[in-house]
């Protein structure tokens, strides 16, 4: 199978997303399983990966029903709340769902640049590997530091960092970010999204050659197969539209072979998240 790594749905309203600005307005709207189905076979994507954009346990529900009735969805990354007491037995009631692959938090959110060493966030943490769940890390690159001493804290749990853990590449921001990231992928516990790229750049003057030693940097360090396709759609609309998106990041590994394609695009995806 080819897979889109991350993506997300919605039914839009303003306070439920209000971090979706004016400049964001062309995805001020529903995005649902339907309008997903007619971008993947346009683009020869043949299942997804669907990830929170919410941080509500009912978010985790919303994205599991969909995956019930939609086989191309094959897995689904949810939300429960890390720094509670009991968070444990939370992430237990989702055991039954067999099409629940892991969980996710909006660190970059957090006003804390060390959220992610909190020790309640930590013991949150400590309860996935025992089910067998995943976890993805969303940052920025000025959280790279912090995140590296918390995948240490955790060496026997699987990690996904999502976005190439979005450098600021509208500025060209590149040497601290590489060194970083070529650090964290020395943990073999830690696999990386390509993905989320063009809305780090700017929206619209992006070129595939600016993105270019960012892919490089993010093959090298972590290898194909720890490193799998997304799309980050709709999010992406912003900058890219989705088979666009898919046929930049075909371009930019297209002297590799046909076998770290296909890790990329659908192998260490579902390795990874066992969506087989």
């Amino acid at each position: 199978m080819r897979i889109d790594s991350h993506h997300h749905f919605w039914k839009y309203t303003a306070k439920e997303y209000d971090w979706i600005s004016n400049e964001m307005s062309v995805i001020r709207r529903d995005f649902l399983p339907a309008d997903l189905a007619a971008e993947i076979k346009q683009a020869g994507i043949d299942g997804v990966v669907s990830v929170q954009a919410r941080q509500t346990v009912e978010e985790t529900k919303f994205l599991l029903d969909f995956a019930a009735k939609n086989a191309f969805i094959k897995g689904v990354v949810g939300w429960v709340p890390f720094v509670e007491k009991g968070v444990a037995k939370q992430i237990e009631s989702f055991k039954g769902n067999p099409k629940l692959k892991g969980f996710r938090h909006v660190v970059q959110g957090e006003p804390d640049d060390n959220f992610i060493l909190r020790p309640d966030f930590n013991e949150g943490i400590k309860a996935l590997h025992h089910w067998g769940y995943t976890y993805d890390v969303l940052i920025f690159e000025k959280h790279l530091p912090p995140s590296i001493k918390f995948v240490d804290r955790h060496p026997q749990q699987v990690f996904i960092v999502d976005h190439i853990a979005k450098p600021v590449i509208k500025t060209n921001s590149f040497d601290a970010w590489a060194k970083n990231m070529r650090e964290m992928a020395k943990r073999p516990n830690v696999f990386c999204k390509v993905s989320g790229m063009v809305t780090e750049a700017d929206w619209k003057k992006w070129t595939p050659a600016q993105l270019q030693r960012y892919f490089d940097t993010v093959l090298e360090a972590f290898g194909p197969k720890r490193l799998m396709f997304g799309s980050d759609w709709p999010v992406s609309l912003v900058a890219c539209g989705y088979t666009k998106w898919v046929r930049t990041v075909e371009a930019a590994y297209g002297k590799l072979s046909a076998d770290e394609k296909a890790w990329i695009f659908g192998l260490t995806a579902e390795r990874a998240y066992s969506l087989r």
